[in-house]
């Protein structure tokens, strides 16, 4: 049994074995509605399905075979249900949470292929269903979620089977399948132990490989890290040590940081589908997550990993210091933070396993422990005081687990800190955050000093650093307590609470603590004064109110939620010993007796309540009593209503006349009421003995004249009814077990460990003595029957003595009956339902479900049934007399919500206690190396669990009344609930918002648990809409109720509510308020969210008839709504359509005979493409995508061989009939032509304007786009290749428009040609870009349609066509016309790999030579169409023809790389990108053997010859750019007043030919197709570099933003040898600039390549920097120093510390040399300045931090202040900057240095204080 079950009130403990034949009875009941031959009957168990959950939610005891038979019926339901995606989503999440809790002890087998036939059918099809957007999304999170679930269950096989499936998609990495096939190999590829056998070494490699095909893309990285991931987890057979480099370094470039002042993201993301983006998880923890994991799975005892480890760790440091935050600060707290946890979580994996021989030898000893622990303690040393709050909590969470497990180096590390912040108190945020860690690390500091086993044993004679910390820190917490610092204030509380959460008692003699250094008597008593002098200057943070919803309490942040006041209060009074309870007793009794404080109510009326739930019987007497005198005598002398009991016959006294309380003594009476209602929470029996007065206050508070009193007298009898009738646990915080290692210290719990055998003492609860159910029942009587009797009298009499008294009479009637109510809820026994069949069985013999009870029963159904009549003559009476009083309308809703909801009325509310439940001060790990004791699941107070016990009490209660005739068949409510359903039906449209909203939510709740109400209510609202004579109130109220999401499941099972409520929206146009309108409109969009569907019932016509018309009438009846002759407003013809494409999907699947309706609404539709209505035709649009999916005329595969013009025997599409009239008629497409170009609105901001590839219009709102946009796009939209050439780049192309003319041909064959020529010639010749638009559409779906008869219309008309839009002189529509080229060669099928049938025609006509003489703009303008249609072309499956065409145009682009046209230079470098690419990639897969031997070695030369031609041109081209270059300066400086210098051509040329070849290289780095092209890119490296500054402006631009781009880029061997190469000889360059420029590229160069460069690389580029210390060019030699200090900040440890003795060595060699000849001894300043600057680097590459180094080296480089520039300017910067890094720890660190090294630097410094 689980300890939340045993720890329960006993006798409902005991009833909680009953659960598991109740549990058997539900799955045969289960499998009893599921008939295989049936499946429909899947609707019939989804009743069963929350029941299902409950028993898990419950942590019920229950049969493991019924747990296994459930599983299997859920999964087979699952898979039967195709189509119905709302029971697949509750199947499917059920499935999930009984899988994961069950999943150790299933022996199950599930197939994956299913699921992914779901997946593929349901979210990557072009014709999605007709299900909302909403339950799309859930679908696909429930099947991910089942999918993750159930792999562990995948057979044999299926990895390989998996893998052969999805890496075909992957081999193409520029089409957008490739991102597919990642997700799908994350989401599938088992690794369990079934599937072991298929990971080996070359299939890791292979991965890799793939890894790498695209670059810069954290999408990509992101799928390929989670495969990684999970394989190092759970393969540790493979031997990881040679992929170690390539992993650290592909895990180091997935943290976007910026290197060298760079950008921190890659500048041109790969543009992955927004589709798949929501589909696949590529969220910044998922990347982090798999980088930890793998890092912690990699380590392993005489590893490489931790080295690797240590070295990521210091590059990414200085990224969590303060100074360093920014947008990569999120993923560097979610990396520490999955770092140690999957560190635990190994941990104690190895911990629970310690006998598996197969890994034993790889778990981690003390040693790996040890190191890992000191690693990551950089990270938490820079990112504890980050002014990023969530990363200085997770540091805090780190430090604590971390504590656990290392105590001997975290501990000191977090005292030392402590005592840091307590000395520069001046940044107080720091203090706050190390009072927070220090809580964080509580018990590990206790338990490491006081454990009799721990492992590193203190030894207490010579004191105890830890336990002083301790006692420092909570002496420190009294100060830390301040109403002006809320921060700190709460900080110091958690302390407080986890330190004595520890204790198990608290006293000044306590055994093991003798050695403490505080006496907790005085202690306490400062604690206590702090404490008041806190309440006393609190401010409450809101300005009370006196409506009825004034809050109850002040609300200062001391109660705010996660506010540890309460908590902190409650373990330190409960912890107490006796002597000490009674000192803080007396003490809190004196001070509540003698302060009024209104602005702290709820926190007096806390303290109070602590009190009495830690010392019952003695706080009753010092607390309560005096404070109930009190208010007696308060209220004895005070103006009363006369309506006390026994007072109701007298003269009530005048409102008019009537006096009132003055203001001080009714906020003194109101203060002490809320006091003593919170004070008595846990009052229970010692209440017994103030019945008296406790009867005579709450009377007296009731015949106040005071409103203000009344509510306070509200809040005590609630509080005293909940206090004498609940079950809830006391002495929760009294220690109970001793720790074994430390019996100070009280033994925390795990729930894992639990088991009936063992001896873990329960709470005691509170169980009600008939004392009290008598008590109870006495205020029942005064407070809510007497009180009904009143009412009802004052309802019927309908007089009273004055009309104000009346009301005031009233108001506190209903507030004592309210109160009443509330006070008792579910203990007050709940209506009887009444049977279907007019036998009513007695509810006690009820089947039995689960247990659990809220309290004893005090009063009878009878009671309930006697309210429920009054309240509806009350409400019934109240809405004809006083329907315009809120307040007491109000008071009416609670009271039925209270009657009809009480369960869940209450639990909705109750937030438990305040405590943070998850906070890391209460809880500790399963493994704990302090004590050497490990545990299942993590350990927590006993107190603690008490209060889940207490939550889980009261879930149970709820759970139990509310599903108690659930197994009966019992679902109808008794005639009580109906009266208050039907009274809040009318108050939910009341003309009060107010009233509206609360009487809405109220019977919301009310028919969710009653569903056979929903139809009546339904039918009822929205005759409402319909109705004109509704006034506007009424529409919002119906619209409020009708937009649930229970209202909406009904919706899709019951076809008349559905008829009533569409046709109620349909005819409410009438309405004139705008409110109204906007409110039904929102109706709509979110019933379109949410649609599940509809009942399969409304398409039976034959038995069933809506309101006496079938189905086709009711679709006739919309059609003629959404018809464009119809006079309804644009919105309702609009929402007319949207329901008529709704039903015709729908339809599809249950209607044999739905042809005849779906080809009138495709009718229909193809009609509203020339409507006038701009909305309705974007939703056409729409909807004739989804509704044309026969395609007769379109050629298999099969038939193109063997077709021919005149094929016969096609089967015709059931809609052709219908379409084919409606586009013969004269001038149809001219119309609808122009139509379409009305959407199109061009600006000059198009290419910023969002969503055009969607068709949503500039002009659409947000509502009108969640109307017409159909749910998303299926995944596959196109363009099926990423878009990164913005001369192609057209927002103003719609896909979905070139899709339904595509669509149209494929229905309806070459009569739509013959129809749409004429206009289509007509538009594509235009002179409106719009209509250009539409003709680039329409020309690109004919051109893709593929249809029989397509080839005769390309040779007659179409290639004229193609040719006459290549050769028009029109610039402004290139962009559409690139885009329609590329729709018409776009692959074909899910993954493109299917050519379209004209491809290769439009690609020779592309390539055919343009005529001579043609301007530039057409040239420019064929490039970028071919550009355009290759890069839609897959590289690996590429026919001859395309490939002689590749080979024909890359002689053309090579030879025309000089044009004169600057346009035409940038199209030919993005077309040569894009063809280099293409053969390469094609060169590099496997498939071109297949092709005639003959072929490949042409092709072969082909290949390396460009290559060739292009690296050696280039460096041709370079060397005469650069003697050009050098002789313009010649000239220049030889005649300076020349105006200009002419170049010759050929120097003209070889700048144009160098600009082509930047394009070229940016267009490869943009495109993602670099991984392809690294042997050119490589060899054009120095180009880039050495043109960064030259006299041609656009030549350096280009190689600037060439430069940019090269820094992200990775090279991996064989091309970073040949990299290193040209980096290091252009760092000898004879032009300093370029030397600048290398060292400015190795700085981001080193970072990204730190793991993969050999150390003999590394060597020689450290070299190669040292030597340009000592350039002849100024500026080269601080640039050298500035990456020098970069490297040694972050790079090879080894090499920094040979570089800094080297340094040191020879600056002081230099010094000693200086100052044995004169200053102006012949020395070049080169060498000078060389040696200073080495000093300074070392100097600069640790700031913050002071090793044991740098006093040595910064003294001496200060001693170097007296050289002249640019020496000292230099020694200068150099200390300057070390003061302001080292400014915050001064104090500290100055400790490090000499007497006589301070006084250097203060010599050298510009403040001489500061270093004093």
């Amino acid at each position: 049994m689980h300890l939340y079950n045993a720890w329960l009130p006993p006798h409902v403990a005991e009833e909680t074995k009953r659960e598991k034949e109740s549990f058997a009875r539900v799955v045969r009941t289960v499998k009893e509605l599921y008939r295989p031959d049936d499946p429909d009957s899947v609707y019939a168990t989804l009743t069963w399905i929350p029941i299902i959950k409950l028993f898990i939610d419950a942590e019920s005891e229950v049969a493991l075979e019924d747990v296994g038979t459930l599983v299997e019926i859920g999964l087979e339901l699952f898979c039967v249900s195709q189509n119905k995606l709302y029971a697949q989503v509750k199947w499917g999440n059920i499935l999930v949470k009984l899988i994961n809790k069950y999943h150790k002890k299933l022996s199950l087998k599930v197939q994956w292929r299913p699921f992914y036939d779901t997946l593929i059918s349901t979210h990557f099809t072009r014709n999605p269903g007709p299900e909302g957007l909403r339950l799309k999304r859930q679908h696909f999170e429930t099947i991910t979620s089942l999918v993750r679930s159930c792999r562990r269950f995948f057979p044999p096989g299926s990895a390989f089977d998996i893998w052969s499936e999805f890496r075909s998609l992957v081999e193409n990495p520029w089409h957008n399948s490739s991102f597919e096939g990642s997700g799908f190999l994350r989401l599938f590829l088992p690794s369990n132990l079934d599937n072991r056998d298929f990971y080996s070494c070359e299939w890791i490699k292979e991965c890799i490989n793939l890894w790498d095909l695209i670059p810069n893309c954290q999408f990509w990285n992101c799928q390929w890290a989670g495969v990684i991931a999970r394989t190092i987890k759970n393969c540790n057979f493979i031997d990881w040590e040679c992929f170690l480099p390539t992993l650290f370094s592909r895990f180091l470039n997935m943290f976007e940081v910026p290197v060298a002042n760079g950008s921190e993201s890659y500048p041109f993301p790969l543009d992955v589908p927004k589709n798949t983006r929501i589909l696949f998880s590529n969220k910044i923890v998922n990347r982090m997550k798999a980088i930890a994991k793998s890092i912690v799975y990699l380590l392993k005892p005489r590893g490489s990993a931790q080295e690797h480890l240590e070295t990521f760790i210091n590059l990414l440091e200085q990224y969590y210091h303060p100074s360093n935050g920014g947008g990569w600060t999120y993923s560097l707290d979610r990396f520490l933070l999955n770092l140690v946890t999957q560190f635990k979580k190994r941990l104690k994996h190895e911990k629970q396993n310690p006998n598996n021989s197969r890994r034993a030898e790889l778990y981690l000893g003390r040693s790996e422990r040890s190191d890992f622990v000191n690693v990551v303690l950089k990270l938490i040393d820079r990112g504890q005081y980050s002014k990023d709050k969530d990363l200085s909590e997770t540091v805090a969470v780190a430090t604590s687990i971390l504590s656990f497990v290392e105590p001997s180096l975290v501990l000191p590390f977090v005292a030392s800190r402590y005592y840091m912040a307590l000395e520069t108190m001046t940044a107080t945020h720091q203090l706050e955050i190390v009072v927070m860690s220090t809580a964080f690390v509580g018990r590990s500091l206790l338990l490491t000093s006081l454990s009799s086993s721990s492992i590193n044993p203190v030894h207490l004679g010579g004191g105890n650093v830890f336990i002083n910390l301790l006692m420092v820190s909570l002496s420190n917490a009294l100060l830390g307590m301040d109403a002006n610092d809320p921060p700190k204030t709460l900080a110091t509380m958690q302390l407080i609470g986890s330190i004595f959460s520890n204790l198990a008692s608290l006293d000044d003699n306590i055994d093991g603590l003798l050695f403490m250094t505080i006496h907790f008597s005085q202690w306490l008593d400062e604690f206590l004064s702090r404490l008041f002098s806190l309440l006393l200057y609190l401010e409450p943070s809101s300005v009370l109110n006196e409506g009825l919803h004034s809050p109850t309490t002040s609300g200062t942040f001391l109660v705010e939620y996660n506010s540890y006041y309460y908590c902190m209060l409650e373990i330190l009074l409960g912890r107490l010993s006796k002597s000490l309870s009674d000192q803080a007793l007396r003490k809190i009794a004196k001070f509540v007796k003698t302060n009024t404080l209104p602005g702290a109510i709820e926190e007096v009326g806390l303290l109070c309540c602590a009190c009495i739930h830690s010392n019952r019987q003695e706080a009753a007497i010092q607390l309560i009593e005096p404070l109930l005198l009190s208010v007696i005598s308060s209220l004895e002398d005070t103006p009363v209503m006369g309506f006390k009991e026994g007072e109701n016959s007298k003269t009530s006294i005048s409102v008019k006349a009537k006096p009132t309380l003055s203001p001080a003594l009714e906020t003194t009476i109101n203060y002490q009421l809320r006091v003593l209602s919170i004070a008595i929470s846990y009052g229970g029996p010692a209440l017994l003995h103030y019945k008296d007065q406790f009867k005579e206050a709450i009377a007296s508070s009731f015949d106040s004249t005071s409103w203000k009193v009344n509510k306070a007298g509200d809040s005590l009898l609630r509080s005293l009814l909940r206090s004498l009738t609940r079950y809830y646990p006391i002495d929760q915080y009294k220690s109970i077990l001793s720790h074994p290692d430390a019996a100070a210290l009280e033994e925390w719990i795990s729930t894992k460990d639990y088991s009936n055998g063992e001896a873990v003492m329960p709470p005691k609860w509170h169980i009600p003595s008939d004392d009290e159910i008598r008590f109870a029942n006495e205020l029942l009587d005064l407070h809510l029957q007497s009180t009904l009797d009143d009412l009802y009298r004052i309802c019927q009499a309908r007089i009273h003595s004055d009309s104000g008294d009346k009301k005031e009479n009233l108001k506190v009637n209903l507030l004592r009956i309210d109160s009443s109510l509330q006070g008792v809820l579910a203990c007050l026994p709940g209506f009887n339902p009444s049977s279907r069949n007019g036998m009513v069985e007695d509810p006690d013999h009820a089947p039995y479900l689960i247990a659990g009870a809220t309290g004893s029963t005090v009063g009878s159904t009878e009671l309930r049934e006697k309210a429920t009549e009054v309240i509806h003559a009350a409400c019934k009476y109240l809405l004809e007399e006083k329907s315009d009083d809120s307040i007491i309308l109000t008071l009416v809703i609670h009271i039925m919500d209270a009657l009809g909801n009480h369960g869940r009325f209450w639990f909705d509310g109750w937030s438990g206690e305040a405590w943070n439940l998850e906070s890391a001060a209460i809880k500790e790990p399963p493994i704990n190396f302090i004590v050497s004791s490990h545990s299942k699941g993590k350990r927590r107070p006993r107190w603690y669990l008490i209060d889940k016990v207490y939550l889980h009490s009261m879930w149970r209660a709820l759970k139990s009344s509310y599903n108690k005739f659930y197994a009966s068949g019992n679902f109808y409510p008794s005639n009580y609930v109906i009266l208050l359903i039907d009274d809040l039906l009318k108050l939910s449209l009341h003309n009060y918002g107010t009233v509206r909203r609360l009487a809405g939510k109220s019977l919301l709740k009310m028919i969710e648990r009653w569903p056979s109400m929903i139809s009546k209510c339904v039918l009822s609202l929205t005759e409402n809409l319909r109705d004109p004579k509704s006034s506007e109130h009424v529409v919002l109220g119906s619209c409020a109720v009708l937009a649930s999401k229970t209202v909406f499941k009904h919706l899709a099972t019951d076809p008349k509510s559905f008829s009533s409520f569409i046709l109620g929206i349909l005819l409410s146009s009438h309405h004139e308020s705008l409110d109204a309108q906007k409110a039904i409109t929102e109706l709509f969009v979110v019933y379109n969210i949410y649609f599940t569907g509809v009942s399969r019932s409304i398409f039976r016509t034959s038995d069933y008839h809506i309101d006496g018309t079938d189905f086709a009438n009711l679709v006739s009846q919309i059609v003629s709504l959404g018809s464009d002759s119809s006079s309804l407003h644009w919105r309702y013809n609009l929402m007319a359509n949207r329901v008529l494409l709704l039903l015709a999907m729908t339809s599809r699947n249950y209607l044999n005979s739905s042809s005849a309706i779906l080809s009138d609404t495709a009718g229909h539709f193809l009609k509203n493409l020339k409507c006038q209505l701009p909305q309705t035709r974007i939703l056409a649009i729409s909807a004739l995508n989804t509704l044309l999916k026969e395609s007769p005329y379109k050629l298999s595969a099969e038939e193109r061989p063997f077709f021919f013009d005149d094929l016969q025997g096609n089967t015709k599409s059931s809609l052709e009939g219908a379409l084919t009239r409606i586009f013969q008629e004269e001038d149809f497409f001219n119309e609808t032509l122009n139509s379409l170009s009305l959407v199109h609105i061009i600006t000059d901001t198009e290419s910023t304007s969002s969503g055009g590839n969607n068709g949503n219009s500039i002009f659409q709102s947000t509502t009108d786009k969640s109307i017409t946009r159909f749910y998303f796009d299926f995944s596959a939209s196109w363009p099926r290749t990423p878009s990164w050439i913005s001369l192609i780049d057209s927002n103003s192309f719609y896909s979905k428009f070139a899709r339904i003319f595509k669509r149209l041909v494929q229905e309806c064959g070459m009569s739509v040609l013959l129809a749409l020529k004429s206009t289509l010639e007509e538009f594509a010749n235009a002179k409106e870009r719009s209509k250009q638009c539409v003709a680039a559409e329409a020309f690109a779906g004919i051109l893709h349609s593929d249809v029989n008869g397509i080839l005769g219309a390309w040779d007659c008309w179409m290639m004229v066509q193609l040719q006459n839009i290549i050769l028009a002189q029109s610039v402004e529509s290139i962009p559409e016309w690139a885009a329609c080229i590329r729709y018409a060669v776009s692959g074909k099928g899910r993954y493109g790999t299917k050519v379209p049938l004209l491809r290769q025609k439009i690609l020779d006509c592309l390539a055919t030579p343009l005529p001579p003489k043609v301007t530039t703009t057409i040239v420019a303008k064929r490039y970028a169409f071919l550009s355009a249609a290759l890069i839609e072309i897959s590289p690996q499956k590429m026919a001859v023809g395309e490939l002689q065409l590749h080979n024909k145009l890359l002689e053309e682009l090579l030879g025309n790389m000089c044009h004169s046209s600057a346009q035409v230079r940038e199209t030919i470098g993005v077309t040569l990108s894009v063809l280099c690419s293409n053969i390469q990639l094609y060169a590099l897969s496997d498939h071109h053997h297949s092709h005639e031997g003959g072929n490949n070695d042409v092709n072969n030369g082909l290949m390396k010859s460009w290559i060739q031609f292009l690296t050696e041109r280039a460096s041709q081209v370079l060397m005469n750019i650069q003697n050009a270059s050098h002789c313009v300066n010649l000239e220049t400086s030889k005649n300076i007043s020349a105006p200009d210098v002419h170049l010759n051509g050929d120097s003209q040329d070889d700048d144009k030919w160098m600009e082509t070849l930047f394009h070229f290289i940016i267009s490869s780095l943009k495109s993602g197709r670099s991984s392809c092209l690294m042997d050119v890119i490589v060899g054009l490296l120095y180009p880039v570099i050495s043109l960064q500054e030259i006299l041609n402006k656009d030549l350096s631009a280009l190689a600037k933003s060439a430069f940019k781009l090269l820094q992200w880029t990775i090279f991996w061997e064989p091309h970073l040898a040949e990299a290193i190469s040209v980096i290091l000889s252009s760092a000898n360059d004879s032009n300093w600039r370029t030397r600048s420029a290398t060292l400015k590229y190795l700085q981001t160069f080193m970072h990204r390549h730190t793991f993969i460069l050999s150390r003999t690389e590394k060597q020689n580029i450290w070299r190669t920097i040292d030597k340009l210390l000592q350039d002849i060019q100024v500026e080269v030699r601080e640039h050298a120093a500035t990456v020098l200090a970069g490297l040694m900040n972050g790079g090879d440890e080894e090499l920094a510390r040979d570089f800094r003795e080297r340094a040191y060595k020879d600056a002081n060699a230099l010094l000693r040399k200086r100052k044995q000849r004169n200053t102006g001894d012949g020395q070049s300043v080169a060498s000078i300045h060389g040696p200073v600057l080495a000093l300074a680097a070392c100097v600069l590459s640790s700031p913050y931090d002071m090793p044991s180094w740098l006093p040595e080296h910064v003294t001496l480089l200060a001693l170097f202040g007296g050289e002249p520039s640019p020496v000292r300017s230099t020694v200068t910067k150099a200390v300057a900057e070390f003061r302001r890094t080292h400014a915050d720890t001064w104090d500290i660190q100055k400790n490090s240095f000499t007497e006589e090294q301070l006084e250097v630097l203060a010599d050298t410094s510009s403040s001489t204080s500061y270093f004093a």
